[in-house]
């Protein structure tokens, strides 16, 4: 698949909420994930087995999910970049809006890194 077509495929997938599904279908098995310095509880990993894993751990600390949203991507080169985000309860804590910007690079028609501003 070309960039364009991931980044397509990606957002159908968003837009359902089958993030898992984006993982299997659209992932490197080696596809690295990074997160900023001043995440919380996150941390940057490389492969697909310890993304899924960051993605476990996330989904835990969620007290509430009360709603979220991925935005149309926008592609350059072999890159796609999306504005996501999300309204949650974490454990613990008050109920917190999370606006990100994830950079996504394909190779060989898969996504082999992501990384996260926020």
């Amino acid at each position: 698949m070309t960039t364009q077509e991931v980044a397509k495929r990606f957002y159908a997938l968003a837009q359902e909420g089958k993030f898992d599904d984006i993982l299997d279908e659209l992932f490197s098995k080696d596809a690295q994930s990074i997160e900023p310095a001043n995440a919380q509880g996150l941390k940057t990993v490389s492969g697909l087995d310890k993304i899924k894993e960051k993605g476990r751990q996330w989904n835990e600390s969620i007290q509430e999910m009360h709603g979220g949203y991925t935005n149309e991507p926008q592609v350059a080169g072999n890159f796609f970049t999306c504005i996501m985000g999300v309204d949650v309860t974490m454990k613990g804590q008050s109920r917190m809006k999370i606006d990100e910007v994830a950079l996504y690079e394909v190779s060989n028609g898969k996504i082999v890194r992501e990384q996260f501003f926020y």
